[in-house]
């Protein structure tokens, strides 16, 4: 079981993580138009080779389940953002392909994002706090914990 301090954290770690996710959320949303999950999928297109991913591969890097990925991209597949296609050698695999006009919005909408993590995340530490805050980050997130 954990301790008062550690589970004391570890809600401090989820009421930050939610209100920051609301937050940039919210943004999102009121200048751009756009979700978060939105935001999340062209970026992880954006960041892929010839900003292309599997449908799997692209519902493991942005944490969400297929059929929600399925859904997701279908919105942004009829907004003209992503497009679907058959994966090379294989019949039945399908990636997700960022369009040109997805990578303009995504170019657009970073703006107001990279504000708010500044805004709300980065200056809210000074940078020996940053650099700790990611040596944990990246400790928690290591696949051999």
């Amino acid at each position: 079981m954990p301790t008062r301090t550690e589970l004391g954290v570890w809600r401090s770690f989820l009421r930050a993580h939610a209100r920051l996710t609301r937050i940039l959320e919210a943004e999102l949303i009121a200048e751009q138009r756009l979700s978060l999950a939105a935001y999340d999928v062209l970026v992880q297109l954006a960041e892929a080779p010839q900003h292309r991913l599997r449908m799997t591969e692209l519902a493991d890097a942005v944490l969400l389940s297929r059929s929600g990925v399925t859904r997701l991209v279908d919105r942004l597949e009829r907004a003209g953002l992503v497009l679907r296609e058959r994966a090379d050698g294989d019949g039945r695999g399908v990636v997700a392909v960022l369009t040109p006009l997805g990578l303009d919005r995504l170019r657009v909408a970073s703006g107001t994002h990279l504000t708010g993590v500044v805004r709300h995340f980065a200056e809210v530490f000074s940078h020996a706090e940053l650099e700790e805050f990611g040596r944990s980050c990246d400790r928690l997130s290591a696949e051999d914990t």
